[in-house]
């Protein structure tokens, strides 16, 4: 995860070198159709892990069916993102609130991700199966592998070869064939115990997967959903200065939501197996493990972000534009508040999913996936304008703590 947030600061960086604040606008208006891509990619191939490593540990029913089912579900998602890249990649840039110009400036970037949505979708699946068959390591080589590619060749597609934002986009879309095959080693290896079973398409196995992969869902579209709201609702205060700096903070808490994303998705395999084989006391020391670990993370981040605020807000403003200079600075130091609170959420957001609690981890992931951001950023934005959406991330968070505990303790009760 931390290799992923890697490659998408070091798009960044060069489309900031290439197009200036205009390019970091369109970046972060595509944001959210990365952010949605991911998610349904990781529901269901995460959610498909989970259930198949359940059942795997319980010794209950088919669980070779799981691997293909996923990948054929990811596909079918696929189409219509794959048509609408063809026909009218440049609504995606209306809808999120471009002018004519951003928009046009932007077409051939999301016409290229968009068409190349099934390979984003497909490697969740991929790293998810590796991590719950005892392959960790591949999956973290896997991703590292497709992040170090996407860095080095965004720089080769986009200067040397001069194809500018298109070639951005097409380092990135190329990327998850990398991490795909580098975790097809282990598939095709020895130590492998899946069995690529052939299935068609289920409803119902999709449905029971997807239970255990809301949690993943909403780690991925919470950032799609807050930028979209985000960016509607800064686009109507400032215009589009105030969406590059954004932009900036941005990118920079898609770096910390991929450690404590990390965290939870390493986590997941040993709490749904120590969840399957009864193993309550074991289950319990891996949550508090977590949870200790994202306590000293949060603390650092916002540390190292109100420490450091000008230098990072410097690295993506290669024009010197003081104004944008100026919102990154109150942007970084106010919104990553929020990061004091986030990855705890996420991690129990993540023990709720593993250990089949799917009730208590659909409503936490929705709660601080969509509804308290919105929320949140509606209105303090109005009645603070900028300080108050800059604000909204760390009140939605809050909210969030509280209704995790609430929901923990239902959860105690039914004991």
């Amino acid at each position: 995860m931390i290799g992923i947030s890697i490659y998408i600061l070091a798009d960044t960086f060069f489309i900031s070198l290439c197009k200036g604040a205009d390019g970091i606008t369109v970046l972060n208006l595509a944001l959210p159709l990365y952010g949605l891509l991911f998610a349904i990619g990781s529901m269901i191939g995460v959610g498909s892990a989970t259930r198949y490593s359940i059942k795997k540990a319980q010794k209950k029913g088919h669980t070779d069916v799981y691997f293909i089912h996923a990948i054929l579900w990811q596909l079918l998602f696929s189409l219509p993102f794959i048509l609408l890249g063809i026909l009218h990649p440049e609504w995606w840039l209306r809808l999120m609130g471009g002018d004519p110009v951003i928009a046009e400036l932007g077409k051939a970037y999301t016409r290229i991700v968009l068409i190349g949505s099934p390979l984003f979708m497909i490697n969740y699946t991929f790293t998810a199966f590796a991590r719950n068959d005892n392959a960790p390591a591949v999956a973290m080589a896997a991703m590292l592998g497709a992040s170090g590619f996407n860095i080095v060749f965004d720089y080769l597609f986009m200067f040397p070869l001069g194809m500018g934002l298109s070639g951005a986009a097409l380092a990135t879309a190329m990327s998850p064939v990398v991490s795909s095959l580098i975790c097809c080693s282990h598939f095709f290896s020895e130590k492998c115990t899946i069995k690529f079973q052939w299935t068609g398409l289920s409803v119902k196995r999709l449905i029971s997967s997807c239970k255990l992969g809301v949690s993943a869902f909403v780690g991925e579209i919470s950032s799609a959903v807050t930028t979209t709201v985000f960016n509607m609702l800064l686009l109507r205060l400032t215009g589009n200065i105030a969406v590059a700096a954004y932009g900036v903070a941005a990118n920079y808490s898609l770096v910390a939501m991929a450690f404590f994303n990390g965290i939870s998705q390493g986590m997941q395999p040993l709490l749904s197996r120590a969840c399957g084989q009864g193993k309550k006391n074991e289950e319990r020391e891996l949550l508090q493990l977590g949870l200790l670990v994202c306590l000293g993370l949060e603390l650092m981040i916002v540390g190292i972000f109100w420490i450091f605020t000008d230098p990072l807000a410097a690295v993506f403003n290669s024009e010197k534009n003081t104004e944008l200079a100026g919102l990154a600075h109150t942007a970084l130091r106010l919104y990553f508040l929020g990061y004091l609170a986030a990855g705890i959420n996420m991690v129990l957001t993540t023990w709720f999913s593993a250990t089949g609690k799917a009730l208590s981890a659909s409503i936490a992931s929705i709660l601080r996936g969509a509804a308290a951001i919105v929320f949140c950023a509606v209105v303090m934005g109005a009645i603070w304008e900028l300080n108050g959406i800059w604000l909204s991330f760390f009140a939605s968070e809050i909210i969030t703590l509280i209704v995790i505990f609430i929901l923990i303790r239902r959860e105690n009760s039914r004991r």
